[in-house]
């Protein structure tokens, strides 16, 4: 009787692509075709596809050691890679802790934050995605997809809104004033800022829809963190490292977290995450809080220096603003052109085109079929946000000019092809 393994049915790929190899912005398919990647496996390869610096440090250090567990024996990589870390951190955040995964570096912020304050309970808000494990789900609000079947869920947590203009059919400031009026209310009525050990946010909403914070918002939160003594944990799994037009998503304002989380594109693709605080915040801690099999692996340290190398000897950050300023001014020009786009918003190379429907409603149906017609074209793209109604763009920090401009025509074509509009390069 022949056996035979496959995956889980339950897995679903965005895309038909089986990867022969990749380079760059690039991904060379097992069915001879090229596609330009505007997924970078959700915000993962920051340096592109198998970046030469990236590989052979890599591959250096497998030569070494592969698995030096840091709480047993100390490795190079990793004394490397907090050192350059505290040339990119946020002032004052001076002490790090390791893990694999966003998930595992969320669990172990959260962990820090009840441990620091002797608090129970943590702030979200609407729209959040901070990962899949019990704990991280629990603090998840972007679909509840990531939650359901699996109850009970962490106890603890509570959701306020978020300054979602777009949905509400406000200007920003007045989104801003409504959600920090009714986190106020969320004081009076579901957790004393006395029981509140953290807020936790992201400084760009991912699975939610890729949706900026509003600098004035993070502001307000930063506001009432120092009034209430509560820790401000900004989420930069996917919105740090550069993928913003700045190291990190949350310096497109004025607040400055607590504790700081990063995971995701600080490895150009091999998995390490961390957590930052304040060496008075760390050492609150309790005793074997922290730690972890895999963590800090060596490999994945040596990926993660070179990648920050790479990003400031090529300027990625600068390119990241600048590619992503011509990503967003062509969507919008495409926008102009096709009325099923409701909204463009974004910073840097982060950005979301919303689909809405004549009524405006969710349209969930276009933006599928334009994320599936997109891979006819030979363009790599995502969905995301609560009614799957967003696609999503995430180019590696290396991406050309040739390469947006060419992302933005593959793009326009898809749509073409989806609504039945001649696209501008067509038309006469």
């Amino acid at each position: 009787m022949e056996r035979m393994t496959t995956l889980s049915p339950i897995l679903k790929q965005a895309t038909p692509v089986v990867v022969d190899h990749a380079r760059g912005s690039w991904i060379h398919g097992t069915d001879g075709q090229d596609y330009l990647d505007f997924t970078t496996g959700i915000g993962v390869t920051s340096t592109g596809h198998c970046h030469p610096r990236v590989v052979e440090a890599a591959r250096e250090q497998v030569g070494k050691i592969i698995h030096a567990q840091y709480t047993t024996v100390m490795h190079q990589p990793l004394l490397q890679l907090t050192e350059m870390l505290g040339e990119v951190l946020p002032a004052g955040l001076d002490s790090v802790f390791y893990a694999n995964s966003g998930s595992e570096a969320v669990e172990a912020a959260i962990r820090l934050a009840r441990m620091a304050t002797g608090r129970p309970n943590i702030v979200v808000f609407q729209g959040g995605f901070h990962g899949r494990t019990v704990a991280a789900a629990s603090l998840t609000t972007a679909g509840t997809r990531f939650s359901a079947g699996f109850s009970p869920l962490m106890s603890g947590v509570h959701m306020a809104p978020f300054p979602y203009a777009y949905r509400y059919g406000w200007d920003q400031a007045t989104a801003v004033e409504f959600a920090l009026r009714e986190l106020d209310y969320l004081f009076q009525t579901r957790t004393s800022p006395a029981d509140t050990a953290a807020f936790l946010i992201e400084p760009v909403l991912g699975d939610g829809g890729y949706l900026p914070t509003p600098p004035a918002f993070l502001e307000g939160l930063r506001e009432r963190a120092d009034r209430h003594g509560i820790q401000l944990i900004f989420d930069e799994v996917q919105a740090g490292v550069g993928r913003t037009g700045r190291f990190w998503g949350h310096e497109h304002s004025a607040a400055t977290p607590d504790i700081i989380i990063t995971a995701k594109g600080i490895a150009s693709g091999f998995p390490i995450s961390a957590i930052a605080a304040p060496s008075a915040t760390m050492a609150k801690a309790w005793p074997g809080s922290q730690g972890g099999t895999y963590g800090g692996n060596a490999v994945s340290a040596a990926a993660a220096v070179a990648t920050l190398e790479v990003i400031q000897e090529e300027g990625l950050v600068e390119n990241s603003r600048v590619r992503g300023d011509q990503l967003q001014a062509g969507l919008k020009e495409i926008q102009a052109r096709f009325p099923a786009i409701g909204n463009v918003r974004g910073l840097g190379l982060m950005q979301g085109i919303e689909f809405t429907a004549s009524d405006g409603t969710p349209d969930p149906t276009t933006a599928a079929a334009v994320q599936q017609a997109t891979t006819g074209q030979g363009l790599l793209t995502l969905t995301c946000g609560p009614a799957g109604n967003v696609v999503r763009l995430i180019p590696a920090l290396v991406v050309t000019e040739e390469e947006i401009a060419l992302g933005l025509e593959r793009f326009e074509a898809a749509l073409a092809v989806v609504t039945g509009a001649v696209p501008a390069a067509a038309a006469v």
